[in-house]
């Protein structure tokens, strides 16, 4: 992640990989002269210098136009730089500048010197809970060195499949996994749980209107939740008359009055000990579960924006039961719909159409920093070198910088789109993924993700027509 982090930022190839080992080390030996009153201020001088370097290198993005990842100090996941990264870098140094000029004549009490003071009880107390800690360590490295040889073993699965593929051997498909949450048709699991303000709701006040319910499972600590709550107050507006919609939060009082009122939500209940969750064997958040009219469980409990969104429209063209053996629809454009324009900077700025007449293309969602997308360059390479004739024209939508995607070495356009819109209106998720659009414009085939699949897009595979 860090290596990524200082590609996107502009550090040259051949030192990305000594400046990302050293990077994490010298943040934690700023973190640990801050402990110690002889060497603090020198921390506290290192980490001055610190955020001005990351405050630079932000700025330089932004002037740029380039929105690079940072997992940065105080966030729990990595997220664009932006004006509030900049904002918390120099209140930050601020305060490290205020420590630098204070501890020059008085380095002020110390985090370590209360072990001389400790007794002999409190001394082997505290060896055993380093021990301890130790030992955590080890089995979190552990743990982590087989996570990486299992997520190998499956790359390496992906490639033989692939190649079993391109070879004309038939695989057979993974049994389908079951489907989650309670069996359909089964009766659902009453319940009687509080209100916004206090009032009791149970399950059949909510069917009492002799219509179908959608109960949508949420957490006010959940990103996809929040993002998907916009959607739950169009659902309200445009399908009152035909589904009852009750959102059932982990979070308190407060936090759902806000999001209620905030997206006009409606009905909300409060499940705080995840009683009703249970109940429902819901497997995470956000989630919903069909109830029709008779109190009977009408729907697998559908994980995901994508899933709920399948849900609720089987629900609104079959107001009384939810036939669950539909598929879910795949994800992007349908086929034979006319494709979203593509008109977006290449690598020296000039504006680019992915869509060429009396050609067909390939549209190639990319990011320099992934790793899938680094592992199928080599045969994404061989695939241009050696193209057959009527093979589609290849674009490449790719984050990054203009330097990080001409080191791939690609001879296909590239065109920069930081924000990643362009990929949200094909319905991407992920890099890399592709589709086929068609030499009259039109979308030739569903979404390809991951390496094999777009691969085989490239070879002719999985063409549809409209």
């Amino acid at each position: 992640g860090t290596r990524t982090a200082v590609g996107e930022f502009g550090v040259p190839e051949p030192v990305r990989g000594s400046v990302a080992r050293l990077l994490p080390i010298a943040e934690l030996a700023v973190a640990g002269a801050l402990l110690v009153p002889g060497v603090a201020r020198w921390g506290a001088l290192g980490a001055v210098a610190l955020l001005a370097l990351f405050t630079a290198a932000m700025t330089r993005s932004m002037v740029r136009g380039e929105a690079p990842d940072c997992h940065c100090f105080g966030a729990l996941a990595s997220e664009p730089v932006g004006w509030r990264t900049l904002v918390r870098n120099v209140l930050l140094a601020a305060v490290a500048i205020f420590v630098v000029a204070g501890g020059w004549s008085s380095p002020g009490p110390s985090a370590v010197a209360w072990l001389g003071n400790l007794s002999p009880a409190g001394t082997i107390a505290t060896a055993g809970g380093g021990a301890l800690a130790l030992t955590a360590a080890v089995a979190a490295v552990c743990m982590l060195g087989l996570l990486r040889q299992n997520g190998r073993l499956l790359l390496r699965v992906d490639e033989l499949e692939r190649r079993l593929d391109l070879a004309g051997v038939d695989v057979p498909a993974a049994p389908e996994p079951p489907a989650a949450g309670l069996a359909i048709g089964s009766p659902a699991p009453p319940f009687t749980l509080p209100g916004l303000y206090g009032e009791q709701i149970t399950l059949e006040s909510i069917l009492a209107l002799d219509r179908p319910a959608l109960l949508l499972f949420t957490d006010p600590a959940c990103g996809p939740c929040n993002a998907l709550m916009p959607k739950l107050g169009e659902w309200r507006l445009q399908h009152g008359n035909a589904l009852s919609l009750a959102v059932i939060s982990r979070g308190t009082a407060d936090q759902s009055r806000a999001k209620a009122r905030e997206h006009g939500l409606g009905s909300v209940l409060l499940d705080a000990d995840l009683a009703t969750y249970n109940a429902y064997e819901i497997p995470a958040t956000p989630a919903a579960v069909l109830i029709d009219g008779e109190g009977r469980i009408a729907s697998p409990a559908a994980a995901g924006a994508q899933a709920i969104e399948a849900v609720v429209a089987q629900a609104v063209g079959n107001p009384i039961v939810v036939v669950p053996s539909q598929p879910a629809p795949p994800p992007g454009p349908m086929i034979g719909s006319k494709a979203p324009a593509v008109d977006l900077p290449d690598l020296t700025g000039k504006l680019v159409t992915a869509s060429v007449p009396d050609r067909d293309t390939l549209v190639l969602f990319w990011n320099p920093g992934c790793g899938f997308c680094q592992q199928m360059l080599d045969d994404l390479r061989s695939w241009e070198a050696d193209a057959p004739p009527d093979a589609p024209r290849l674009v490449l939508v790719s984050r990054g910088s203009a330097d990080d995607n001409t080191a791939h070495g690609l001879r296909a356009p590239i065109v920069l789109d930081q924000s990643f819109k362009t990929g949200s209106v094909f319905g991407v998720g992920g890099t890399p993924s592709g589709l086929l659009v068609d030499r009259q414009g039109k979308i030739a085939s569903t979404l390809a993700v991951g390496a094999p699949a777009v691969m085989a897009l490239a070879a002719g595979s999985g063409v549809e027509s409209s």
